[in-house]
């Protein structure tokens, strides 16, 4: 059977979901989302994937009718409707700029924005975490407003298929002769027993994972700096992790065809991860309460 959707105003099966061919997002690409997770019917981190999604609006000069209340509630019954109640489900959700004539200038106010959501069953790479992922490096030549979710992902997807070609678990985009993000991951490594990533700027997305690793580094006690981890560093890593809605915490334990480490999931790669799966089950938890 066809999944349920909602699209401007209608649930309806994923069959039935209709898009002008005058859509700016056809066109040009001209909107944002967002990648949700939810554990047992509730949302993960909702509120931050909110003030997220509100950024990326006011940056973009979108202005949807439809509030942040709402949003969660068609999220909610789009779980519901598709039997998503049970185990981990992601949400994906998009605004456009809506459908108007082809031009590069916004179209006459008034046009109403595009606004899909769908809900998806996830299944989460527990074996590949288990031994650890591989990645390779790929030259990141997006536009330098990373921060934005946008649908703009041309670079993304021609990373994440270099990945594919050799074999890996994801690209890691490098800028100036340092790691910045994944294709659609954020990046942490070990050197010399402390936590570094990419500081939080216009070139990388401030994942939500992301920021809840940060959080759970800060409670465990392990010294973190937001600073880049450059190309002649990478011989040194002790340890290499990717996060993500989808991936959770995700070792990396080769790079390029060469081992991170000791060609392991490290310690406190396996540490932060064992520290967010309690938090994912609160979620869930709370749905019984």
């Amino acid at each position: 059977m066809s999944s349920i959707v909602y699209l401007n105003g209608q649930f309806l099966p994923r069959s039935e979901a209709k898009l002008s061919v005058d859509e700016r997002a056809f066109f040009f690409g001209d909107g944002i989302y967002e990648v949700t997770r939810a554990i047992g019917g509730r949302l993960f981190e909702w509120a931050r994937h909110l003030r997220r999604l509100e950024r990326g609006l006011r940056e973009m000069r979108l202005t949807p009718s439809i509030t942040g209340e709402e949003l969660e509630s068609i999220s909610l019954r789009l779980l519901r409707d598709n039997d998503l109640t049970d185990g981990e489900a992601a949400v994906y959700l998009e605004v456009t700029r809506g459908a108007a004539p082809r031009t590069h200038h916004f179209p006459p106010p008034g046009t109403p924005c595009t606004i899909f959501l769908s809900a998806t069953r996830l299944t989460l790479p527990h074996e590949v975490r288990a031994k650890g992922g591989t990645a390779v490096t790929f030259p990141d030549f997006r536009w330098a407003r990373g921060d934005i979710k946008s649908l703009n992902l041309i670079p993304s997807v021609l990373a994440k298929q270099h990945a594919v070609d050799y074999g890996a678990t994801e690209a890691i985009f490098v800028r100036d002769g340092a790691m910045t993000e994944g294709s659609h991951t954020n990046v942490f490594g070990v050197l010399d027993g402390e936590l570094r990533t990419y500081p939080e700027s216009n070139y990388i997305l401030a994942g939500i994972t992301r920021d809840v690793v940060l959080e759970l580094a800060a409670e465990l006690g392990i010294s973190v700096r937001q600073m880049p981890i450059f190309t002649h560093e990478f011989p040194h890593l002790e340890e290499l992790f990717i996060t993500g809605t989808t991936s959770d915490v995700m070792p990396i334990v080769a790079l390029n065809g060469l081992p991170v480490g000791d060609g392991h999931p490290g310690r406190i790669t396996m540490s932060l991860y064992e520290a967010l799966v309690p938090r994912l089950a609160a979620t869930g938890a709370a749905a019984t309460v």
